[in-house]
Order: C-alpha cells, then structure tokens, then sequence
C-alpha cells in the first residue's frame, strides 16, 4: 500500500488571518517502508516573513522572493501525491493551509478521509504524556540531532520513521526477517531445532536401494547418479 508522509511550513498560524504555505516536503511509503521517492518545494506567500515564524524554520522574505507561486507548482503537487492516504502529524493544521492553497486557485480540497493523523495515533497509544515529533523521535530512538530547525522534508522523513513504530510496522518486520533467515538457516533465533528423541525408521528399504542401484547401472558407463549414490555395502566374506 501506497502512503505519503508529509509536513509544510507556514508563515504563521491561520490561513483565515491571510497566513500562507512556504515549504512542502513529501515522503513516499510502501507497504510501511520508505521508498525513497520524495516531493519538496520552496514557494513564495507573495508576502512578508512574520519574525515569529522566522524564528522557526528560518525562511525569510527574501530567500522566498525567487521561489515558484503555489499555482505553478499546484500540478506537479498534486499528481505526486494523487489520491494516496497522506500521514501528518497534527494533519487539520497543515491540510488547512494545502486547501487554503488549493482553493486559491480553484482546485478540490483535500477530504478528511485521505488523512492518517500521526498526532492522534500517538495521543491513543500514549496518553497522558507530550506527542510533539521530537518526544515521539525520543520516544522511538529516532536520531533527530540535525533538526536545530524545522523543514518540511526533513521533518517529514523523521515522521516517517515514526510513523512505522507507532503502528508497530518495524517489529512486524524484524519479526517476518528474523523467520525468513531463519528459516534458511535451519534455526529459530539462537535457539536450534528441536530434535525427535527417537528418529523416524527409513522409508528405503535396503531392497530398494539395491534395485535402485541397479537400475542406474543401466545408464550408461558414467550416469551422474554415481555422484549421489552411498558407497556399496562390502561383499560378505566367503566361509
């Protein structure tokens, strides 16, 4: 199954207040494994930098003067992440400004129904406590040193990892590995076959062999058989 993980950066807190989207960044997943495909684009407001919002993920007013408008980028938006389930964490903020977006320029809001909230999953599995990304990076061993800032993409590919330990798809994963390798090593874990105490009777008899022998003396000076065939039992000594 197709998803993609994303995250944005805004120029404040509400698109209602005329706030708007500066950064996307996309993560693709499949089958609960990052793929490696990703979405990111810079995008000017078309207005100035609040110094609060600055202070955050550190784009300004004029580092953004020269990036694309959300309408010539819209396409390409749009078709990356096609009508694919989209994981974000606290996702009626994000998707609020997307459709803000989307509805400037006359195309179909995103539905609630294609989001996958990382924010409340996290809420249900560990109440009580703070969910922000970086708890839940600490929670999961997620290495999130280089994230002095926020960005989109990089924060979206940290809420991909996440992700896959909030829903428990790593260990399911670890556990489907440890079986396949075990299974060609002929071991679970460290832990060895268990042996029968009384090994089953064979089902080839002697006569069998014999006849078997037999017959691939019939093929030819060297068949192959050969190779495979146990030595031949030693003739009885004459009386």
């Amino acid at each position: 199954m197709r998803e993609i993980v994303l995250d944005t950066e805004t120029t404040g807190l509400d698109p209602l207040r005329g706030d708007r989207l500066v950064e996307i960044g996309c993560v693709e997943i499949f089958n609960r494994m990052p793929t490696g495909q990703t979405y990111h684009v810079y995008i000017n407001p078309e207005r100035d930098m609040p110094a609060e919002a600055f202070a955050v993920h550190g784009l300004s007013t004029e580092f953004l003067a020269s990036k694309p408008l959300f309408k010539e980028v819209v396409e390409e938006f749009l078709a990356f992440i096609g009508d694919t389930p989209l994981v974000i964490h606290n996702a009626s903020f994000d998707v609020s400004f997307i459709n803000a977006e989307l509805d400037r320029v006359k195309r179909k809001a995103i539905p609630k129904d294609q989001l996958v909230d990382t924010l409340l999953l996290a809420r249900r599995k560990h109440p009580g406590v703070s969910n922000r990304l970086d708890d839940l990076c600490s929670r999961y061993q997620i290495d999130n040193s280089h994230r002095t800032k926020h960005g989109a993409l990089l924060d979206a590919e940290l809420l991909a990892e996440v992700y896959i330990d909030l829903i428990g798809a790593r260990q399911s994963q670890l556990i489907l590995a440890s079986d396949s390798g075990d299974a060609r090593a002929g071991s679970y874990g460290d832990t060895p076959r268990r042996q029968r105490e009384i090994p089953l009777s064979p089902r080839v008899s002697d006569a069998d062999r014999e006849l078997h022998r037999a017959f691939v003396a019939t093929l030819g000076d060297k068949p192959i058989w050969n190779e495979y065939l146990p030595p031949a039992p030693a003739a009885a000594p004459a009386a």
